[in-house]
């Protein structure tokens, strides 16, 4: 006789969508829901929160034109007693905006008008990367780069790569926020203390150093991209495990 399949298939994703054009929100409903995940739409920043606190989310994507409230005054709000992965979606192209996001809690952003493909890969990113986070063995490894932060070893296609001291911390700072852009602001302070936010030339030296030891060309990017004027993203295909 054979056994009744009695496995529970994990519940999809659910996703809030803060945004308070129609269009966008309905769009993103029909695209993210055609992915298989859950989907809640709110139109301002209020009843956003009000969403997140009452029925939670895996993944907040939010725009930062809310008619009610400004988005940032948002993410700092939410930021204050939630870790949720958010992606901002903003018009505001310059490159300050985007900083300021990010340092205000934000995990990634996409500027308007953007691809859906694009969303959704950075959405599999981020929630890829929350299912891991908790994780013990702390190593990323796609069969040519192995880095190991337990052991802080550093191995290129089987050979060990001696880096810095700096050139380790940078590495290791960008491979536990794989799939996430890091902001300039946040390597300075990261790596040279908080007096150091604005020492941009001490980063592209270490940068420089780091991916010729890594054979990472930047104009074609293995593992670590520039997002211009904002700052670097882990790109490696396998996340942290």
């Amino acid at each position: 006789m054979t056994e009744p399949n009695t496995s529970i298939a994990a519940p999809p994703a659910r996703i809030l969508v803060v945004d308070d054009e129609p269009q966008i929100r309905r769009f993103l409903d029909i695209s993210l829901r055609a992915q298989g995940y859950a989907v809640e739409t709110a139109p301002d920043g209020g009843s956003g929160l009000d969403a997140l606190a009452t029925r939670g989310a895996d993944l907040v994507v939010l725009d930062l034109g809310l008619p009610d409230r400004d988005g940032q005054e948002i993410l700092r709000e939410l930021r204050g007693w939630s870790q949720v992965p958010v992606i901002v979606l903003t018009v505001r192209a310059g490159e300050a905006e985007k900083v300021a996001a990010l340092d205000a809690g934000a995990n990634d952003y996409v500027t308007k008008p953007f691809g859906v493909q694009e969303l959704m890969a950075r959405v599999r990113a981020l929630l890829r990367t929350r299912a891991t986070a908790g994780d013990a063995a702390p190593v990323f490894d796609d069969g040519d780069l192995r880095v190991d932060l337990a052991r802080r070893e550093v191995f290129l296609r089987g050979e060990p790569v001696q880096l810095a001291r700096k050139e380790y911390a940078l590495l290791a700072l960008l491979v536990q926020h794989s799939g996430r852009v890091v902001t300039q602001p946040q390597m300075l302070r990261e790596l040279w203390g908080q007096h150091h936010e604005h020492d941009t030339h001490y980063l592209r030296v270490l940068v420089g150093k780091l991916r010729q030891k890594l054979n990472d060309d930047p104009a074609a990017p293995r593992w670590i991209a520039t997002e211009p004027g904002v700052g670097l993203r882990f790109i490696g295909e396998k996340a942290v495990s």
